[in-house]
């Protein structure tokens, strides 16, 4: 009996029903078939030597795919816990899920892992490797799970199947000695586990809960080749020189202190500097494009929150409530709703729309503190927000402008290369389907129109609307979310949003969230380790610093200083009593982009000596003609 197979082509094929998907993949070539390590049917990832007994379509993944990284990394996270429990058979296994780069295992051990624990795992885990030892899906009743798991005396395992519902398929998957408790897939053996590295320990609450159990978890990542894991490791050598944390501490551009609280913000005036010229040039640009610019309170009434359906559906990361006059108000998680009460202040008629407003607004997110990270995940941050408040006749026209908006702006900032995402309407959603069907067409016309490739996320927008997400790729490959361009079907019809039409009758308008910066503390730290904290002249806190090479010459140093500020480029003197050297290094290490230097060779021909950060020497030049070339690079965003 025979099955038929489609293939992502659209192309068919028929082969004998229960086949795997190896057989399938061996039919197509050999190379393939050594090559892939999972693969979808109907949608669903399965394990290679799945039958298939009916009419199928399959996708084969390899491993660059997401999907079979995933699988890849989740595999050798099962690797290393039969590494760690042949090694510490004391301890309990509790979870061991593939992440964005690599994988981790959660492990009971009361005394953590030391240095040189991980170097015996992880010889161990070679050792395993090597031995071809197949992953093997079993599948049994819940009952059956849990009278196995305590046999085992794996009580995480025991815990995890209790909170399962009683009619869910359990699986479990077994490799040589070692049992795990999983869906699945897995890779065939773990001989594919080619290149194999463990990269540090840390603690972890059972669950996420800082009411359970601290753990000790491994992080790891493994690759099909050697010459991966290398290019791997020195990637991440190279991000940890542009972690925006050192580099933060080094340039003096920021500080988070335990005595005002972890994720609040203290910009020092290098950051706050910076922060003034990237939001005045935001300003700049958004009066352009037509842009109002608002300011809204930090705080409102617990109305309008459960109005706005925050204290509904999002009240864990909001901070407790203040009572004022015995009233509740909440320190604001997003800046929508007091747009809104702007827009609603008077009666709008159609010719008024598109209105746009914009705000540099300031929310407050409660998030758990292990998940706090510099810049990058803080508890009070300033979004670029802005809502377009449209006609649905408007709605093309006013995309594509934030659209390009979005891109230009990110530009100016050094970024070149981008990955855009077009996220659909998912299977819960508020809102009616044309409205769903007009949005996403319109958000698919502008990338179109212009010539954007971009991902098509079929059901993966957010319950409220679709978007565009709009992502950077930095000189290691690694992508940052910054630009987001989002519908909201919710919030108007929550508030009750109107507009009187041509036709006199009342019309609900589109409203389209947008951030090009997204949160401006995400988006600084973005913005250092892209650059590795060499930024662009324009924005440098900095932009020359003036080296007298002894105090002989200090006070035509401070001429030079002054002729630069009067033409406002960003000019400091050094005023130390060190040697010209060690003057040099010191704005080197500042990142400083030009230092000017001046001795008795410079005063009697009337030049500076030009050095460039990062190029060295570049001779000497009249003071009036280096002006002017740095005021040329300024105007010019380099």
């Amino acid at each position: 009996m025979e099955i038929m197979i489609e293939f992502p082509d659209g192309s068919r094929k028929a082969y004998p029903k229960n086949s795997t998907v190896m057989d399938i993949a061996e039919s197509i070539s050999h190379g393939l078939a050594k090559e892939i390590v999972t693969a979808s049917i109907n949608e669903k990832l399965v394990d290679l030597d799945h039958q298939i007994k009916e009419d199928a379509k399959i996708k084969l993944f390899k491993f660059d795919s997401p999907e079979g990284k995933n699988v890849y990394w989740h595999s050798s996270a099962h690797l290393m816990a039969q590494a760690v429990k042949q090694l510490f058979p004391e301890v309990k296994v509790a979870i061991g899920p593939a992440i964005e780069n690599g994988f981790y295992y959660d492990f009971d051990k009361e005394v953590p892992f030391t240095d040189a624990d991980l170097e015996k795992i992880e010889q161990r885990m070679k050792e395993l490797a090597k031995q071809d030892e197949k992953y093997i899906r079993h599948s049994i009743s819940k009952a059956e799970a849990i009278q196995k798991f305590e046999k085992m005396d794996e009580n995480y395992k025991v815990e995890l199947l209790q909170d399962m519902s009683a009619d869910e398929e359990i699986s479990f998957y077994t490799q040589g000695d070692f049992v795990d408790l999983c869906r699945g897939p897995h890779l065939p053996t773990t001989s594919k586990i080619k290149a194999i590295k463990l990269l540090k320990t840390s603690g972890a609450y059972w669950r996420g809960d800082e009411k359970n159990k601290m753990l000790q978890r491994i992080y790891g990542i493994t690759f099909p080749s050697k010459k991966m894991l290398k290019k791997y490791l020195h990637d991440l050598e190279e991000a940890k020189k542009r972690d925006h944390r050192k580099i933060g501490k080094e340039l003096d551009i920021y500080s988070i202190s335990d005595e005002i609280g972890p994720g609040l913000v203290l910009w020092h005036p290098n950051g706050a500097l910076m922060r003034s010229i990237i939001e005045d040039y935001w300003k700049k640009r958004h009066f352009k494009e037509g842009y109002e610019l608002v300011a809204t309170p930090h705080i409102g009434k617990a109305e309008l929150w459960k109005t706005s359906g925050h204290l509904g559906f999002y009240d864990e990361s909001m901070y407790s409530s203040i009572d004022v006059d015995e009233k509740k108000y909440y320190l604001k998680p997003m800046n929508c709703p007091f747009h809104i009460a702007i827009y609603q202040s008077q009666k709008r008629s159609y010719r008024e729309l598109p209105i746009k407003y914009a705000e540099m607004g300031t929310v407050y997110r409660y998030e758990k503190s292990g998940a706090l990270h510099g810049l990058m995940r803080v508890r009070g941050f300033t979004q670029d927000d802005a809502h377009i408040i449209c006609t649905p006749e408007q709605l093309d026209e006013e995309i594509e402008k934030t659209l390009l908006f979005s891109l230009d702006m990110l530009k100016a900032f050094g970024f070149e290369k981008f990955e855009i995402f077009l996220s659909t309407m998912p299977e819960k959603a508020v809102g009616e389907r044309d409205d769903w069907e007009k949005a996403s067409r319109s958000l698919e016309k502008a990338l179109q129109k212009n010539q954007i490739d971009f991902e098509l996320d079929e059901g993966g927008g957010a319950f409220y609307g679709p978007k565009i997400d709009i992502k950077i790729k930095d000189a290691l490959n690694r992508s940052w979310q910054c630009s987001t361009i989002q519908f909201d079907f919710n919030l108007p019809a929550r508030f009750g949003m109107e507009y009187i039409g041509e036709d006199n009758n009342s019309h609900r308008p589109f409203m389209v969230h947008r951030a090009l910066l997204g949160s401006v503390e995400r988006f600084f730290g973005t913005l250092i380790e892209y650059h590795a904290g060499n930024f662009p002249l324009w924005l440098c806190p900095v932009q020359v610093k003036v080296l007298p090479i002894s105090d002989q010459y200090l006070d035509h140093a401070k001429k030079i200083n002054a002729s630069l500020l009067a033409n406002e480029i960003r000019s400091k003197v050094d005023l130390k009593n060190e040697k010209i050297g060690y003057k040099i290094r010191e704005a080197e290490m500042m990142k400083i982009p030009y230092m000017f230097i001046v001795g008795q060779k410079e005063v009697e021909a009337k030049t500076v000596s030009v050095r460039k950060h990062q190029q060295g020497d570049l001779g000497s030049f009249g003071l009036e003609e280096m002006i002017a070339r740095i005021k040329k690079q300024i105007e010019n965003k380099v």
